[in-house]
């Protein structure tokens, strides 16, 4: 790929620093992800800036206007402390004609809703756990469908936030205690589902309209599943002393009939299609003992650290992490929006 300019959109707490000494790991751990892209970008030779957002748009516009980047590498989770909010930061950009990376606005704001992108992909005949939403404020009334046991989770937060050994409930209970727990902690909305039980999956996803799938990956619980349920909670994804004591990992997944790879494959693709994602994403799965397959969730702009899964994943098909930062910033330059319907 040709050297291109290439501004960088970060959490304004999360730009990171030119360099790794003087940090301990909890530090380096916040601004991983940040410094991995910063980093291998300029080491590629690109001309690279990196903006720091929070609740204001104002300096992105300025830097657009100014220094006309050819692409903005959105790296934001959130905007003004708010999960859903990204979504208007990227129309933002389309609004300014300016070429990003990652997911389009209608992308986010469908996977971003868990109830909403569930409701879709049953429309869609896609396999995904019986569910119900139990709005904050409302008074807690259970339905007598519910099937136990049950997991409970924020209708709207990602990276764990809130999920626990005590998520699973295996009575009413329990339930409506967690679901008070959701509420309080999240301050959302709480999503109730069927507790799958069997193996967790993942596949990273690239593409616009040709899609291509990672290798399946699988997270393995090493020792936690002995005596706890095998669940990714904050601890399994973020704890590094809880996951070295279980022997948390993930890896490629093996011992995988080549229909169940083929089945979980075209399952992706078309979730990615019924919830119009582009760029890049992951799906989360749950593969039942008997062979089902379960779609927990559709991930748009996954974690794109060099140690991360995606990145990971990538690794093992022969696609070195430069190569993949250059395919999703080609994505990113190539994504037909709709104002380029309107260039001369």
């Amino acid at each position: 790929m040709k050297k291109q300019k290439i501004l960088i959109a970060v959490h304004e707490s999360l730009v990171p620093p030119d360099s790794l000494v003087g940090h301990d790991q909890r530090q380096i751990d916040e601004w991983r992800t940040e410094y991995d892209v910063v980093s291998y970008l300029k080491n590629a030779g690109h001309d690279v800036r990196c903006i720091g957002l929070l609740d204001s748009l104002t300096e992105l516009r300025t830097t657009i206007q100014e220094w006309r980047p050819h692409v903005v590498f959105n790296l934001l989770e959130e905007f003004d402390g708010i999960a859903q909010y990204d979504q208007h930061v990227v129309a933002f950009l389309e609004l300014l004609h300016q070429p990003y990376t990652g997911c389009n606005p209608r992308g986010l704001m469908l996977s971003r809703d868990k109830v909403l992108s569930k409701q879709l992909l049953a429309y869609h005949r896609i396999p995904t756990p019986q569910f119900a939403v139990f709005r904050r404020g409302k008074r807690l009334q259970l339905p007598s469908r519910l099937r136990y046991p049950l997991f409970v989770k924020s209708a709207t937060d990602d990276a764990s936030l809130g999920i626990a050994q005590a998520s699973i409930c295996a009575d009413p209970q329990s339930l409506k205690e967690r679901i008070s727990f959701v509420h309080e902690q999240t301050q959302s909305d709480a999503l109730v589902e069927e507790y799958i039980e069997g193996r967790e999956i993942y596949v990273g996803v690239l593409g616009n309209d040709r899609l291509t799938t990672l290798p399946v990956w699988e997270m393995n619980f090493g020792s936690l599943a002995e005596g706890q349920a095998p669940i990714a909670t904050r601890k399994v994804k973020w704890d590094r002393r809880y996951i070295a004591h279980h022997g948390i990992s993930t890896a490629a997944a093996t011992d995988l009939p080549d229909a169940v790879m083929a089945q979980i494959r075209r399952l992706t693709k078309r979730i990615y299609r019924a919830l119009h994602l582009t760029g890049y994403a992951r799906m989360d799965f749950r593969l039942r003992n008997d062979g089902a397959i379960f779609v927990l969730e559709a991930n748009a702009n996954p974690n794109l650290a060099e140690g991360e899964d995606l990145a990971r994943s990538a690794q093992s098909a022969g696609m070195s992490y430069d190569d993949l930062l250059a395919r999703i910033l080609s994505l990113g330059i190539g994504y037909q929006a709709a104002w380029r319907s309107n260039e001369g």
